[in-house]
């Protein structure tokens, strides 16, 4: 939640098991929070705070320049990221909004919402090449301002949280046996999940968050990728040392 980022956290996961200062019964439980923790990102970015970044963005500048101690640059520096993200938020939605008249894309988010495979292999691209799970989302909720409706949304929202593993994947590429395999739980976890919400727990997520915020496709999707996360971990939490084993017999 505070760096931002499950494939940072991940990441840092491995290099731990890699040293030998985590185990692997340790790591599953920190891939586990990391993933609710990267839930923070789409919340902040689905409230319209974009009247807000420019004041965090002006009081952080101010505070980095003429601070002195470490803890008011620490503070600043919060701010800036803030305000910057949101401000990069904002250019992103104008810069879509000509979509909105072009039949070809409009036709092609109803493709994903009919053929969910389409969907979840395009989160997993986007997601795997900018390597950033949050990110993508914040694309993703960016968009989702009149242009992406929630059932083309969620199959690609669902792509992203498996795209987030080549991260954790490419930084095992070298490390030790248990490194390998702790980068394989996480993509283990993401898939279960996955397969969990496509097939038993999708249309009574939808109902939830459409009975929240009935107009808000942004709030909607934010709260589907919490529920998502959140409900994957409470489902897979007790079957983690199942989880060990199948990732040592694929990295054996």
């Amino acid at each position: 939640a505070v760096i931002q980022s499950s494939s940072a956290t991940t990441v840092m996961v491995v290099g731990f098991v890699n040293a030998g200062i985590m185990t692997l019964k340790q790591a599953i439980g920190v891939i586990m929070g990391a993933n609710i923790g990267t839930t923070v990102t789409a919340q902040l970015v689905s409230f319209d705070l974009t009247g807000m970044a420019p004041v965090a963005l002006g009081v952080g500048i101010i505070l980095y320049l003429f601070g002195n101690k470490p803890r008011i640059k620490n503070i600043a520096e919060i701010l800036i990221g803030f305000g910057i993200l949101f401000t990069g938020m904002d250019f992103m939605k104008m810069a879509v909004e000509p979509l909105r008249d072009y039949q070809g894309f409009t036709d092609l988010l109803v493709t994903f919402g009919r053929y969910p495979l389409l969907g979840l292999l395009l989160g997993f691209g986007i997601t795997a090449i900018i390597q950033s799970s949050s990110a993508s989302m914040g694309m993703l909720v960016a968009l989702a301002a009149g242009l992406v409706p929630l059932s083309a949304a969620l199959p690609i929202l669902y792509g992203q949280n498996i795209g987030t593993c080549v991260t954790s994947l490419s930084s095992s590429i070298g490390a030790n046996k248990n490194a390998r395999r702790a980068a394989m739980m996480h993509l283990i976890f993401n898939v279960l999940g996955t397969v969990i919400f496509l097939i038993f727990l999708n249309k009574p997520v939808v109902s939830m968050v459409t009975s929240w915020d009935p107009s808000n496709v942004a709030r909607q999707i934010a709260n589907t990728h919490t529920l998502f996360n959140i409900i994957s971990v409470l489902i897979l939490l007790p079957f983690t040392n199942l989880i060990i084993k199948l990732a040592i017999k694929l990295v054996p």
